[in-house]
């Protein structure tokens, strides 16, 4: 098989410091213009026995430690594919490249894909199960800068690609290492980036924190936070015999929708994620505990009641009890 030749721009990708994009290059050692995406080139079927003979071949082992478990039901990396609704008009971005079964399937619909991955000793197993895609652009490096925020760099190789390849909507569709699952996500919806949707696989406490009703015992600032401003869908719950290695737990496929009337409504997104951290470091407290011994500095209980009774909020309850508009009341008043 002919495989992508790539050249690193940058001594400190192979460091694992800040990563810097890796381009697609020609013979000549120039970069290769803009290309119209190659439908012909055929997605590998990743199954179980192909990921085996795969890794095998090049002396590879799964690292529990990235979170790394690869999709083997070829039905569900379908699933998630047709969930995106992918065009030409779209430039993905997807964190995780793992071996690159997802991203062959992707490059086969949408107009770019920037695929992102920490593990350089998979770039061999991803260039050979890709093959030649000019509309697929491999990044090796930290899709986190730090835990609150995203690398800036993995940002302007997705906006490149997405001006290179003329696409007019931003998705996010992966197979999201668990370990930084939240992070992605959460950091996404806080910076308000333009993204159309996410469509991407998380632990399926996760996903059910992100869905949870007001009043469940999975009910926290994460669900308060994500339903704020996007819409919520759990696809479909993924058994662990859906991947290898197999993971300890559940997992599902979630679908992510920002909705531009919520954030209006929520106005400062990084504020208002700030007061829903502060807010439930003690949950367990009720309201009136938990806004008195206020991690940045206590407040003075009289000044708390009589903000709460003038909000028509019981301070005896705790803030699993409260929906997102008494949320939003509450930091109102309180940040």
């Amino acid at each position: 098989m002919n495989l992508v030749r790539l050249t690193i721009l940058s001594d400190s990708v192979t460091r694992y410091e800040p990563l810097a994009p890796i381009h697609l290059m020609s013979d000549t050692g120039n970069p290769t213009p803009p290309a119209d995406p190659a439908p012909n080139v055929p997605s590998q079927r990743q199954t179980l026995s192909f990921l085996r003979r795969l890794f095998e071949g090049h002396g590879l082992e799964a690292k529990s430690k990235l979170g790394q478990n690869f999709l083997i039901d070829l039905n569900l990396l379908d699933l998630i594919v047709r969930t995106a609704e992918l065009d030409r008009s779209d430039a993905v971005l997807e964190v995780g490249t793992g071996t690159g079964a997802l991203t062959g399937r992707l490059a086969d619909h949408a107009g770019a894909v920037c695929t992102v991955e920490i593990d350089r000793s998979l770039q061999p197993v991803a260039q050979q199960v890709i093959g030649p895609r000019p509309n697929v652009r491999f990044v090796f490096g930290d899709a986190l800068a730090k835990k609150n925020e995203l690398s800036p760099e993995m940002l302007a190789a997705w906006e490149e690609e997405a001006v290179a390849h003329h696409c007019a909507r931003r998705k996010l569709v992966a197979n999201l290492p668990y370990v930084i699952a939240t992070p992605i996500v959460s950091n996404i919806l806080i910076a308000g980036l333009p993204v159309e949707r996410m469509v991407v696989m998380v632990q399926w406490e996760i996903a059910e924190r992100m869905r949870a009703q007001v009043g469940t015992k999975d009910y926290n600032a994460m669900s308060v936070l994500v339903q704020a401003v996007a819409d919520v869908e759990v696809v479909r719950k993924v058994l662990p015999t859906n991947f290898y290695p197999r993971p300890k737990v559940d997992s599902a496929i979630v679908k992510i929708t920002p909705n531009a009337e919520k954030r209006a409504k929520v106005g400062d997104v990084p504020k208002f994620r700030a007061f829903l951290r502060d807010l439930y470091v003690h949950r367990r407290k009720n309201l009136r505990q938990a806004l008195t011994g206020w991690p940045s500095g206590r407040k003075d209980k009289d000044e708390v009641d009589a903000k709460l009774a003038a909000l028509g909020i019981d301070g005896t309850v705790r803030s699993e009890a409260l929906d997102i508009d008494q949320h939003l009341r509450l930091c109102a008043a309180f940040m």
